[in-house]
């Protein structure tokens, strides 16, 4: 009798632990467990939301190792799409149709604490503080604020674009095209936020103007009326510069403008991976 009963509370034990370790290989499976078996308290904590907690990767929003608790890392929403809103403005705002040539020094070094650029003129190209802050402001009777969104497509492995050499998001939108063959007449703003793994390289190509920021840093300036220009960050360069480090989450700010109508061209290239969606400040 006490054989039998041994015998019974050690198959027990067995079912139990075969019961934790299935559930471990699942969540390495799907990107949703604790980072492996027999981790039984990250078993189906972590839900596609951390690269450090993350079982395997089968979907893209799982982590790419176990790590143990679920936590830390990319957030389960990370995507290769930036999401912003154009503003659309008509050719007699005074920013616009003026002055040509590049025009750096436009904006201070540092992003304002309502995420927009901070003006730093005078400069050739704008008219001043209230002129500039109704670029990335909605402003009744001046701008139309329309959503926009870009998706970023691998090109190559580990290096997302988006390229569209006839940028004309709008037109016979918001104001419409003004009697010319495009919407020339808008601005473009972008909030993201990502993960910092090392090795991360950021480029855009375009005109005209382009201000991003890196953690609320000044990272490309190609201010100004212009054909197209290109600038590129190297994340792991510019680390100090912009007071970034491995492993950490940090915003970018994203600012466009289209001021002259003869083209706009938009290129971005980035082998940073995925970014998190971050509301566009008004």
């Amino acid at each position: 009798m006490g054989y039998n009963r041994v015998m019974q509370r050690l198959g027990t034990f067995l079912a139990a632990a075969l019961f934790l370790l299935a559930c471990g290989d699942a969540g390495n499976i799907f990107g949703t467990g604790g980072g492996g078996a027999g981790a039984s308290a990250g078993v189906g904590a972590g839900m596609g939301t951390g690269a450090s907690g993350m079982g395997g990767g089968f979907t893209p929003t799982g982590g790419a190792t176990g790590g143990g608790n679920g936590e830390g890392g990319q957030t389960g929403n990370c995507e290769q799409i930036l999401k912003g809103t154009i503003r659309d403005f008509t050719s007699s705002h005074p920013d616009f149709e003026g002055v040509l040539g590049t025009d750096k020094g436009i904006v201070e070094n540092q992003i304002g604490g309502d995420q927009k650029p901070v003006y730093a003129g005078p400069t050739p190209t704008t008219n001043g503080k209230a002129a500039f802050d109704q670029w990335y402001r909605n402003t009744d009777g001046v701008n139309l604020a329309i959503p926009l969104s870009v998706p970023l497509t691998e090109t190559s492995p580990g290096v997302f674009t988006f390229d569209d050499s006839e940028f004309f998001p709008i037109d016979d939108q918001g104001f419409g095209n003004e009697g010319n063959p495009h919407n020339y007449h808008f601005t473009y703003e972008i909030h993201a936020e990502f993960t910092y793994e090392g090795g991360e390289v950021f480029q855009f190509t375009g005109d005209d103007d382009l201000f991003t920021f890196i953690n609320g840093r000044l990272a490309i300036d190609l201010g100004g009326v212009h054909g197209p220009q290109s600038a590129s960050i190297d994340l792991d360069a510019e680390a100090q510069n912009l007071g970034i480090t491995v492993g950490e989450t940090y915003n970018l700010d994203f600012f466009f403008a289209e001021r002259h109508t003869t083209q706009s061209n938009f290129r971005i290239d980035t082998s940073i991976k995925c970014f998190n969606d971050v509301p566009v400040p008004q």
